[in-house]
């Protein structure tokens, strides 16, 4: 797993088991390999690159995934059946038809001998889905015991149940605006969101923000790079940085309560890196009233990669993986492509 804020590459081996039509998981091992400055720089700029160098980084980055992937397998002394890729995503566009996630699966089923599962969100696009969010389906066969589940990683994402019905959308941005403006004071993140709690919010900028017309819109619906790059990161050009963060959480935090107050959920189950983020904590604690539940620090890094290696799972036993009441698809389908090492 790979995700939009660059951080670094998480690797998960987990058992899952089924009885009386219910699953279970047990995580038996996980790593995070953390991308170097430059690297994170490079994987950042994916989507402004010409054909020829995108490709050149679908194959560096297979390699990479692949070369991580056995070692983690060596290394810990693990069994699998398979393995499942989210790849990284470069292009996200579902509302024209497409979306790119890259680090070549045949390199990492050559190098691992293994069956590879990838490319989980063509497909569902391609059915007039938004490709995303897809750990919905883990969140309601997993951990169906909170009233909702929220994900923060480059973006916020929420999913929850209504009238007996799975539903998922993203909220906002997160990390990837939070980070790019810590690097700006030499920070490659806010730590506890010590920064942002020095500044203060800009009443004018929070406005703006509020007032994008995604916010507008109705489930389903998702985010991506693109997104961020044309409608959000220009308000962020100019002023004092720390007041920037400062606004930036509070957006955030808004955002979450505008959807809470929606939806009236209670209990739920936060994860991702922005988790970590006392301060963004602190204000969304202080507008909702919200029951956070935190996990342990494996489960908040490790949630997606767990759930995309359930994915991989539901895939391989030909089971639904993506629900249409989630995506906007037509119907609910299993989703993935399959990569097999040669048989030579």
């Amino acid at each position: 797993m790979s995700g939009t804020s660059c951080d670094g590459l998480d690797l998960l081996h987990a058992t899952f088991l089924k009885e009386n039509n219910k699953w279970s998981f047990e995580i038996n091992a996980s790593l995070e390999r953390p991308y170097s400055d430059s690297f994170r720089e490079q994987l950042h700029k994916l989507h402004t690159l010409s054909t020829p160098d995108l490709l050149k980084m679908d194959v560096e980055l297979g390699k990479l995934f692949a070369d991580q992937c056995h070692s983690f397998i060596q290394d810990e002394n693990l069994t699998t059946d398979l393995i499942a890729s989210h790849g990284h995503t470069v292009y996200h566009q579902p509302d024209l038809g497409y979306t790119l996630q890259i680090g070549n699966p045949f390199l990492i089923a050559e190098k691992c001998r293994l069956p590879v599962y990838a490319d989980f969100r063509s497909q569902d696009v391609a059915l007039g889905g938004q490709g995303a969010p897809l750990v919905p389906i883990g969140d309601s066969l997993l951990f169906s015991e909170y009233d909702a589940c929220i994900n923060l990683g480059g973006f916020a994402n929420i999913s929850f149940e209504e009238n007996s019905q799975r539903l998922a959308f993203d909220v906002c941005a997160v990390n990837l605006i939070l980070n790019q403006l810590s690097q700006r004071l030499g920070h490659s993140y806010d730590l506890n969101g010590q920064l942002a709690r020095n500044g203060r919010v800009i009443p004018e900028l929070l406005e703006k923000l509020n007032a994008l017309d995604y916010f507008k819109k109705v489930g389903p619906k998702s985010l991506g790079r693109e997104w961020l790059d044309e409608y959000v990161l220009p308000h962020f050009e100019q002023g004092e940085t720390a007041d920037l963060l400062r606004t930036a959480v509070e957006h955030i935090a808004q955002q979450i309560s505008f959807t809470q107050k929606k939806l009236n959920f209670k209990k739920v189950l936060f994860t991702g890196g922005g988790s970590f983020n006392t301060f963004l904590l602190e204000r969304i604690s202080s507008l909702t009233s919200l029951d956070i539940q935190l996990p342990n620090k494996q489960l908040i890094t490790q949630k997606e990669a767990l759930i995309f290696a359930f994915l991989g799972i539901l895939k391989n036993l030909g089971e639904t993986n993506v629900l249409s009441s989630v995506t906007g698809a037509k119907n609910d389908h299993s989703s993935g492509q399959l990569f097999l090492p040669s048989t030579v």
